[in-house]
């Protein structure tokens, strides 16, 4: 193993082990380096490797702390990896998506108050009957976010969220080029909506599964 991989390993298990918790201040390098048998060197590379991944934070003049460890915090580094999609891996994107967002709308339709379905009925009635389609795709986007939120799953919700980025010109595009696109969307959203509503978890995710799958099926048949 790497020096730098030991270093790392290190750090990990003392936080793992609850020796470290969210948001306590590392010691100080040369301490923290002779109680791991490490070279200060090495610790250094370490910090700067979990630092880039948001699990320390390297305060400059204050110290090194290791993060809250909330689900957000730790996935933006795969935000950033998402970011440098290409255009041929959407379908990929899709795809994962289609696996996980029927499970947290489910898990949503098992949770959700009668305010967070009151909530979603006046964001769906704000977009009116014929919304243009940068219009329909930010409700869209708003619409699951909303839905991943109430499934209470802080990691399913970042997770999701993080997906969204790359699948949003699809849904523009398909907007834009597919005949009836903006009704058949309104209209699963309404039945998403009223499965929800109506605490079924199973209608619920069938309709997030054809829901996706829709946009999925679309892109894979555009030469």
């Amino acid at each position: 193993m790497a020096v730098t991989d030991e270093a790392i390993e290190k750090i990990k298990a003392m936080i793992t082990s609850g020796a470290l918790r969210a948001g306590d201040r590392l010691p100080r390098e040369a301490d923290l380096a002779a109680e791991l048998g490490l070279s200060r060197s090495s610790l250094r590379e370490a910090v700067r490797a979990l630092s880039l991944v948001n699990i320390l934070d390297v305060r400059q003049g204050d110290g090194t702390y290791v993060t809250s460890l909330d689900a957000p915090v730790l996935l933006e580094a795969l935000s950033f990896i998402v970011d440098f999609h290409r255009d041929d891996t959407v379908l990929d994107f899709l795809r994962v998506r289609r696996i996980l967002e029927p499970a947290a709308t489910a898990m949503a339709a098992e949770r959700i108050t009668d305010a967070d379905s009151e909530g979603l009925r006046k964001l769906l009635d704000s977009l009116g009957p014929d919304p243009d389609v940068d219009d329909l795709v930010a409700n869209d986007l708003e619409f699951h976010r909303r839905i991943a939120a109430c499934s209470g799953n802080a990691v399913l919700c970042s997770l999701l969220e993080t997906l969204s980025g790359p699948t949003t010109r699809a849904r523009v595009w398909r907007g834009l080029t597919q005949a009836g696109t903006k009704e058949r969307t309104l209209a699963e959203h309404r039945a998403i909506l009223e499965a929800l509503a109506a605490h079924e978890p199973e209608v619920a995710r069938s309709w997030a599964t054809v829901h996706i799958a829709g946009v999925e099926q679309w892109l894979a048949s555009v030469p």
